[in-house]
């Protein structure tokens, strides 16, 4: 058996702000963010022996994972696909301007498409048979995966299926996942992480 320990980067100025970045390749860490990063790797200790750390190569995401792997003295892999959703023409709004977007239905928010960008059902598409590609390189090792809200939330729904239930992590949110013979154990939200109401960036 192995494990993903799945991981949203910390916080970025972009989750200061609340705005949908224009920047989203190079947009970086606060230094609360860093501090975030060395307190998820110490948490991270507590419940794996992970071999490896792979990251978005999004600089906020590569940032986190470099801290992590850092501190628990493992390499960093950069993975295409792993970034985050793209917003489109939403780029540069506030978070909550999609929720009055045309189209927006708050009963199936994964459903909606920015002119431009990607739905999280897009997202989930793109991650799910990377997420997948791991779990067979890694078949019995525990793996240190660190991406981004709306990533983790399509990871959520690619592993149980479901999107109703899916947890948005706050930064440095960690969710567990336990796998055998490339079959997916339920997740397990780690710590007392609120679900966000939003995913962001």
């Amino acid at each position: 058996m192995g494990k993903l320990v799945l991981v949203r980067h910390g916080e970025s100025e972009g989750n200061v702000t609340r705005i949908f970045t224009t920047t989203p390749m190079t947009l970086p860490l606060t230094e609360l963010g860093r501090r975030q990063a060395r307190e998820a790797a110490a948490l991270i200790r507590t419940i794996s022996e992970p071999r490896i750390v792979i990251a978005s190569p999004y600089v906020r995401a590569r940032d986190t994972g470099a801290i992590i792997a850092d501190h628990l003295n493992l390499t960093l892999e950069i993975r295409e696909g792993l970034h985050e959703r793209e917003t489109g023409e939403f780029a540069g709004k506030p978070y909550e301007s999609i929720f009055e977007a045309d189209g927006y239905d708050h009963s199936r928010p994964w459903t909606w498409v920015p002119p431009g960008g990607e739905s999280y059902e897009h997202v989930r598409d793109r991650v799910g048979p990377i997420l997948d590609e791991i779990v067979g390189r890694f078949p019995h090792d525990d793996v240190v995966v660190v991406s981004h809200g709306g990533v983790m939330v399509s990871m959520w729904a690619h592993i149980t299926g479901r999107w109703e239930d899916a947890h948005v992590p706050p930064n440095c949110g960690i969710v567990l996942v336990e796998h055998r013979e490339g079959r997916y154990m339920p997740p397990r939200v780690i710590g007392n992480q609120l679900s966000q109401r939003h995913a962001g960036g």
